[in-house]
């Protein structure tokens, strides 16, 4: 066994060829422990209501419809607001966690995320509930990415499509199929024109107990390595190797060994220019694309289900039921995209995937007028487009090093929430204005720019991710 010195610091120049290669071969050689997997629940357990609290306009826009007067498009505003903030919370969330690490983004996150949820609650008017969506989105949207970025960064090649694919099925997954349920249950409880503002009250408690379980999320080791913290780094190994985060028990094996001549990255960390410069340049504008129009698609049919259901005669409560019902796919496509990321490329998965997404909004569109088949077609679109997203969230910190992935990750799931918070308001519009099948008509549009954008990007599929 080797020892390692105590190289605690930044160097001056990249991380070298052999520190690399250690710690890819100690991430291979350590199994999925318990260790893996409470980390894994712990970042999930904030990622659950933050999928939530994605669908929260969805849930309330009935009543807001009703007790405000809004229209489709200034439902769809809320939205625009809140995944605009979505945006600029991922960006900022890339840059900050790439300098001062993924674990404190994680605790900042979600304190933005439960303080714009109180604000809902609270808010007398439209322009205030319309600031506290603006920051939910800047919570929401670094919370995501910094799970995403986490998660790939503490497991092996083998291992990694899976585990974050795992934040996908908790988010658009479980998160949304349950938030119908959770909508009914609120409005079961608490009566009144006044019961929307319980949808947001009750998203804040439950987030912030997640600060307790996050003590014990350490930092990835993939970081402390680029950061030259190489004790630390080996500290965390020896934790995922023994299965046990906190107490005695994790074992001494030196991992990774600094020699004489070896040296460390500095401090410096990419920028959003260089996400958008040299070898990243296309990769970061094919996905950024594909993101948009899978967003866009998304949160228009989150954000526009119930009210459309509701404008068709159905009660709320009915309302959210089949939403429900529809969202179920959304589960499925998340589990799929995750299990299969071990099996099948990248690029043939989000290729096949929008091609099922073209043709499950087109059903949808002309032929929601048979209950049955709207919850068919509902149920199989959401299945399409979560098994996309997934995909994306899967591939994004595959395609940048260490140094950067962070903030390109960011980059592309940024754009994703832009386009989410900008396609309501042009989908609502179409909507009042053109029906059902107008408006899932340009969704289904969206699929073929998603199809043709995705033959840009390189494939990952069974490559490790890079340390440089």
């Amino acid at each position: 066994m080797s020892t390692t010195p105590a190289v605690d610091g930044p160097g001056v120049e990249p991380v070298s060829p052999s520190l690399k290669a250690q710690l890819e071969s100690a991430l291979e050689r350590i199994p999925v422990t318990g260790a893996h997997r409470q980390i894994v629940f712990m970042i999930l357990l904030g990622v659950f209501f933050d999928a939530l609290e994605q669908n929260a306009v969805g849930l309330v826009g009935p009543i807001l419809r009703e007790q405000w007067e809004l229209d489709g498009q200034s439902l769809g505003l809320l939205n625009t607001i809140t995944f605009s903030a979505t945006a600029v919370g991922r960006l900022l969330t890339g840059l900050l966690s790439d300098k001062y690490g993924r674990r404190t983004m994680l605790t900042i996150n979600l304190l933005v995320f439960s303080v714009g949820g109180a604000i809902c609650a609270l808010a007398p008017t439209y322009a205030v509930l319309a600031t506290g969506r603006g920051l939910v989105g800047l919570g929401l949207g670094g919370e995501i990415a910094i799970a995403v970025i986490m998660i790939s960064e503490f497991f092996s090649t083998k291992a990694r499509g899976t585990a974050v694919g795992i934040v996908n099925v908790t988010a658009a997954g479980l998160g949304n199929m349950l938030a119908p349920a959770f909508g009914i249950l609120v409005f079961a409880i608490f009566t009144g024109p006044d019961r929307w503002r319980y949808i947001f009250a009750a998203l804040v408690l439950p987030a912030l107990l997640v600060f307790w379980f996050r003590r014990y999320v350490p930092e990835t080791p993939r970081y402390l390595v680029s950061r030259g913290k190489v004790a630390e780094a080996n500290v965390v190994l020896n934790r995922l190797a023994s299965g046990k985060l906190k107490g005695g028990g994790a074992g001494t094996e030196h991992y990774l060994h600094v020699s004489g001549g070896a040296v460390l990255e500095s401090e410096n960390t990419g920028s959003l220019r260089e996400v958008f410069a040299g070898q990243f340049r296309r990769r970061t504008a094919a996905l950024g694309v594909a993101a948009a129009m899978s967003y866009g698609a998304q949160i228009s049919v989150l954000t526009l289900i119930p009210t459309i259901l509701v404008a068709q005669g159905h009660s709320i409560t009915k309302s959210l039921v089949f939403t429900l019902i529809m969202q179920s796919g959304s589960l499925v496509g998340a589990l799929t995209a995750s299990l299969i990321a071990r099996r099948l490329p990248r690029k043939r998965v989000m290729t096949v995937g929008a091609g099922l997404a073209f043709t499950f909004a087109l059903g949808f569109g002309f032929l929601s007028g048979n209950l049955a088949l709207a919850l068919l077609f509902g149920a199989l679109f959401n299945f399409s487009i979560i098994l996309l997203n997934t995909s994306i969230w899967i591939f994004a910190p595959e395609l940048y090093p260490t140094r950067v992935r962070g903030l390109g990750t960011a980059t592309i799931l940024a754009i994703g929430s832009l386009s989410g918070g900008l396609f309501p308001i042009l989908a609502g519009g179409i909507f009042d204005a053109a029906g059902i099948p107008g408006m899932f008509s340009l969704l289904a549009g969206l699929f073929v720019v998603f199809a043709i954008a995705t033959q840009f990007t390189p494939e990952t599929f069974g490559m490790p991710l890079d340390d440089g």
